[in-house]
């Protein structure tokens, strides 16, 4: 916690401000009590909000349970059990009037008083990193993680009086909503990019007469292959003792960990000198290649860009394709749920093992003309931009956010009550 106290705020214990009620109601049905429905861990560690949407399970309790442990709006549920000391007392704000809904085990319910404390503002103030430092130190476990009563009762708490803590829980709340607005986007693109890829890969754009296939039907003028068919080389990256070649700098070498979806990383490189990159010059690649993982997740598949031609590789499949097939849409294939489904099978549906050469070789490829295969990949690539875009509005609006908690909630900056703030959209 900072020393400096904001003119008008304080330090108090959190047992101050709330109420602390610890639940032991667990997710069993019992005959002789009566039907709940069960706020559990999982709804308050995957939601910022505890609202009427959640879909909670049935279970049972004792009256003096219900009386206890009943959820009102206003109140906040945080985690009090982990399996790591850094990431326990994680908050969740009850913003809807809940009828039946009581808090579960591993979980504790915090009841504001009213002249007190505001429940959406101790929400926000839960997610600081210096108050998720205090429980952090007072988690006390050696395989699963526990806070008492007593450090939960007892932390210290830095706030503002209650009319500041209603202004600052508005703002940050604000931002929340373009957060999961912006979240909720994503995933509208991202369901949109997987109907776009099964429509497209399996009809074409314009055909109207259509054949069986080993993928199902597909245009009668589109020919159906082996990779090993369109390809001019499939081989696999530097395997035997990569790491006797790594050096402080040179030339990237990637890796399984750089080979993504939309793309290939930069992240955590390693690199071989110019003389090793020689001598391995049967793994060195070229724009246009394909590099495709081959355990962990096995089949994820990336082309080669201008930035990564003349780079080496480590363990990961290289596909160089024939003038038959765009590297783009080749690589669209893989990773769609046809390529996917073929990887899977390929070895008995364990992800663990590797997909080898051979495989990859074997694995069924439709090729339509060039021109719609440039044509599909645009479709599709279209989406993938605006998913990109919105990805990274995402992190503008997390690192907002994260800046914003750390000016308000610390009193750095403070807030007027009187007038109204702009809305981040």
């Amino acid at each position: 916690m900072s020393d400096t106290v904001p003119e008008g705020w304080e330090v108090k214990p959190l047992g101050k401000l709330v109420d602390v009620r610890s639940s032991n109601i667990d997710k069993k049905t019992e005959t002789s009590e009566i039907p709940v429905r069960l706020c559990n861990y999982t709804d308050v560690y995957y939601n910022n909000r505890i609202t009427s949407a959640i879909d909670f399970m049935a279970a049972s309790a004792k009256q003096r349970e219900i009386d206890r442990f009943s959820l009102e709006k206003g109140d906040v549920i945080i985690t009090k059990d982990s399996e790591t000391p850094d990431d326990i007392a994680v908050p969740s704000y009850v913003s809807d009037d809940l009828s039946g809904v009581v808090c579960g085990y591993h979980l504790t319910l915090l009841k504001p008083d009213q002249d007190e404390s505001d429940g959406e503002f101790l929400s926000h103030l839960f997610q600081l990193p210096s108050v998720q430092h205090y429980f952090y130190i007072l988690a006390n476990g050696i395989t699963r993680f526990g806070l008492t009563a007593d450090a939960i009762n007892e932390a210290p708490l830095l706030t503002p009086p209650l009319p500041e803590q209603q202004k600052i829980a508005a703002i940050l709340s604000s931002v929340d909503d373009v957060i999961e607005k912006t979240r909720a986007q994503i995933h509208k693109l991202k369901d949109l990019k997987t109907a776009m890829m099964q429509e497209l890969l399996t009809k074409g754009i314009g055909h109207t007469e259509f054949k069986d296939s080993p993928v199902g039907r597909i245009p009668v003028g589109w020919s159906i292959c082996s990779a090993g068919e369109v390809a001019v080389a499939i081989m696999v990256g530097v395997v035997v003792k990569p790491a006797q070649y790594y050096v402080e700098s040179g030339v990237p070498a990637l890796r399984s960990a750089n080979v993504r979806e939309n793309g290939l990383t930069m992240d955590n490189l390693k690199y071989f000198s110019e003389d090793s990159n020689e001598i391995l010059k049967k793994s060195r690649l070229i724009k246009g290649d394909l590099l495709t993982v081959r355990t962990g997740y096995p089949g994820t598949t990336a082309v080669v860009t201008d930035e990564f031609e003349g780079c080496n590789c480590i363990d990961v499949v290289i596909t160089r394709p024939s003038s038959r097939i765009d590297s783009d849409f080749f690589c669209l294939w893989v990773n769609s749920d046809h390529g996917k489904g073929q990887v899977l099978k390929a070895q008995g549906g364990l992800a663990q093992q590797h997909f080898n050469v051979s495989d990859m070789k074997n694995l069924t490829v439709v090729v339509p003309s060039l021109t719609e295969q440039k044509a599909i990949f645009n479709a599709v690539n279209s989406v993938t931009k605006k998913i990109a875009l919105t990805e990274k509005r995402l992190t503008l609006l997390l690192d907002t956010k994260k800046a914003l908690m750390q000016d308000l909630l610390t009193g750095k900056v403070r807030v007027n009550v009187e007038q109204e703030e702009p809305v981040i959209a």
